[in-house]
């Protein structure tokens, strides 16, 4: 066996064009989308950051890079109209240990190679370094939720993986879409899975002067299955076979054979046995997972007028934030709130009434 080191973000090579399509955020006016929590806050992590990459902090040194981009991004949403619901990381599946591991090390050793970079001045190596070396706390987590109870957005506490969960809520048409840089939402049968929304917007390239404008993609399960003709169950063999975050890949094995290898022989333990693979029950504990996630029913979205006393005890009070940049963005948030959110929200409530 062997590690992937891009996992199944690597199907994207296999993912066809047709099922991709690229909307301004002002096309996804009036849907609403549940977003993997852990995943927006740790690329507002890696975002967010002075000009030597350190993430901003408050007077106590409390990190505060995530709740800089929660409260501005998630209100630039709200103000197109997106009613974003959050879905947060319960307990990791009991397969995850190694990977969760791993990431450990990457920025145990990202870390170190920061301290040495500013050691030395080179600020763009810093940089990078101190993006790789993002961690977020319990602690981190918690005043997340509560700045987003303080704005009137919803957040679901998934029992297990935030995806899994969020897809859930897609299937069953709670949300319009999960949204995600991952692809794993496809794997866990997410109808559509929307990339690039927290990041939207000009985006400097890593180690470059250049930029490039990013705009959210949509990718539809339906289309990418029809596409390369095999079943839900075949691409999560594909990731199973390339390496997920709950089992290493097969060493050689990349997307497009093991696209090959799913069409030729059908089934999972068969292809491993023609691979010479001896343990295959690590892989099909990994199908297993994506096939039967752990989910709850147990959730109410419902979008709420924000508190604005709230708001401004978290961020300026609280954290240091500058008072004259958070009043301008909560009279945003009203605002959306009035106009893009609350309208959109009392009709739906009277179209089920009516049903």
């Amino acid at each position: 066996m062997g590690k992937n080191p891009l996992g199944v973000s690597a199907l994207r090579e296999i993912i066809p064009p047709q099922c991709k399509r690229e909307h301004s955020l002002r096309a996804l006016s009036g849907k609403s989308i549940a977003l993997d929590a852990y995943n927006s806050l740790y690329q507002f992590l890696a975002a967010i950051r002075g000009e030597d990459g350190r993430p901003l902090m408050d007077s106590k040194g409390r990190v505060t890079s995530h709740l800089s981009g929660l409260f501005y991004r998630t209100i630039n949403m709200l103000e197109h109209g997106i009613r974003i619901a959050y879905v947060f990381d319960g307990k990791p599946p009991r397969l995850k240990s190694r990977e969760i591991e791993r990431r450990i090390e990457i920025k145990e050793k990202a870390k170190e190679k920061y301290e040495e970079a500013i050691r030395k001045g080179e600020v763009e190596e810093a940089r990078k370094y101190a993006q790789m070396s993002a961690r977020l706390s319990k602690e981190m987590v918690e005043e997340a939720k509560k700045l987003l109870d303080a704005m009137g957005v919803p957040w679901v506490q998934a029992p297990s993986e935030g995806e899994a969960q969020a897809a859930y809520m897609a299937q069953k048409g709670s949300v319009w879409a999960s949204g995600s840089q991952d692809y794993d939402s496809l794997l866990f049968g997410s109808p559509r899975l929307v990339r690039n929304l927290t990041i939207t917007g000009r985006r400097k390239l890593p180690g470059k002067r250049e930029y490039i404008v990013i705009e959210p993609e949509e990718i539809t399960l339906q289309c990418v299955l029809e596409k390369l003709g095999i079943t839900r169950e075949q691409l999560i063999d594909i990731a199973v076979l390339i390496g997920t975050d709950f089992n290493e890949g097969v060493k050689g094995v990349g997307p497009k054979r093991a696209l090959h290898l799913v069409k030729t022989y059908k089934d999972l333990e068969r292809i491993l046995r023609s691979l010479g693979v001896r343990d295959v029950e690590p892989f099909l504990a990994a199908k297993e997972i994506f096939l039967h996630p752990e989910v709850t029913d147990n959730y109410k979205l419902e979008w709420r007028e924000p508190d604005p006393q709230k708001i401004y005890e978290i961020l300026v009070v609280e954290h240091d934030f500058n008072e004259e940049r958070v009043k301008r963005a909560i009279e945003r948030l009203m605002k959306a709130w009035r106009e893009k959110i609350r309208y959109r929200q009392v009709g739906l409530d009277m179209f089920f009434k009516k049903r």
